[in-house]
């Protein structure tokens, strides 16, 4: 295990950091109702990165007993159920932070709530990150010129081969192409980069998940899977031929599949994993399954990164009844991914 965590070891649970997210969405609603699910402080040691005033704001709202422990190293955490430890990385005023209204001083605070988890995350101190839900708009105005968490990840973590993963214990689905509109997806899919997310899924699936050979159907595009070119050639010319290429390096990934029959058969434990070609062809699925308890996974990273699959959700941010189950979801995820990598490696 790295030095810098033998210096804190209290235990062997692996220590986890919450990035609070955007101050004036529901982020730091779901870190303090997540933090008091007693059951996370028996897989993980959870730290918090992110506001006092913001979180003492929420806990007022919730009328919660939880105590907010400002730390300023790991060292200095508590990591006792009842106990929220938190690196304050900002000094928001909850009057000007107002609900639902980002700025570019919001937009700062979360920014550096990542960057800092990430370098914690590659100096050793943290074991795996997790990241409450941004407004990417006012990210950008505060000099974060990034589309979105996966983008700056692969950003700051120098990451060439980064893959999106949503994940619900039915269900999970791989992206090749994320954020770009609908008409631009025939044109961005290549074999190299379906073959990419292929091999990346595989040895996530293998490193983090406890699956040697694990199972990954490939959708196809076009309805019918092309219908042998009738309604398409991106199956014959690209998506097979990749398909072939990664079964040539020794992976268990078959297809491509009609999308329409598909994830009916995953859902009900037929693969371990399948690769969408666009956003929504993953995520329409995902989310009738896994809605609230669905968990965003940034696989091809150094470092484990995982991730509440909603927004910040400003038209309830502030009334008291958001769901912290993809939080709660995320964090447990995150810590089965660390304790798996560290059976591994040892």
């Amino acid at each position: 295990m790295n030095a810098v965590l033998q210096q804190t070891d209290y235990s062997m649970l692996p220590l986890i950091g919450i990035t609070m997210g955007d101050p004036t969405g529901i982020g730091p609603e779901v870190v303090v109702k997540a933090l008091t699910s007693a059951s996370l402080y028996r897989i993980c040691r959870p730290v918090v990165l992110g506001d006092a005033a913001i979180l003492e704001r929420e806990k007022q709202l919730l009328k919660s007993g939880i105590t907010i422990n400002i730390i300023n190293k790991i060292a200095e955490a508590a990591f006792s159920y009842g106990t929220l430890d938190l690196i304050a990385l900002s000094a928001l005023n909850p009057q000007t932070a107002l609900f639902g209204h980002p700025t570019q001083e919001t937009g700062r605070a979360m920014g550096n709530y990542i960057v800092r988890a990430v370098n914690m995350a590659l100096a050793g101190e943290l074991h795996a990150i997790v990241t409450g839900p941004i407004n990417k708009k006012s990210l950008q105005a505060a000099g974060y010129p990034f589309p979105g968490h996966t983008e700056m990840l692969a950003h700051l973590t120098h990451a060439r081969d980064v893959v999106m993963m949503l994940a619900g214990e039915k269900l999970r689905v791989v992206l090749v192409t994320i954020h770009c509109a609908l008409n631009q997806v025939p044109l961005l899919l290549t074999v190299d980069n379906i073959l990419k997310t292929i091999l990346v899924t595989a040895a996530g699936l293998q490193g983090y998940f406890a699956l040697p050979t694990p199972r990954i159907a490939v959708a196809s595009l076009n309805p019918h899977a092309g219908e042998d070119g009738l309604f398409g050639i991106e199956e014959q010319e690209i998506i097979r031929p990749a398909i072939h290429r990664a079964q040539q390096q020794g992976v268990n990934a078959t297809g491509p599949y009609p999308a329409d029959t598909l994830f009916h058969q995953a859902a009900g434990g037929a693969f371990d994993a399948v690769v969408c070609m666009y956003h929504d062809q993953g995520l329409i699925p995902l989310k009738l399954l896994h809605f609230a308890d669905g968990v965003n996974i940034t696989l091809g990273l150094p470092i484990i990164r995982t991730s509440v699959d909603h927004g910040t959700a400003y038209d309830i941010a502030g009334k008291g009844i958001a769901d912290p189950a993809s939080l709660i979801g995320a964090i447990t995820t995150a810590a089965r991914m660390a304790t798996a990598k560290r059976f591994s490696t040892h």
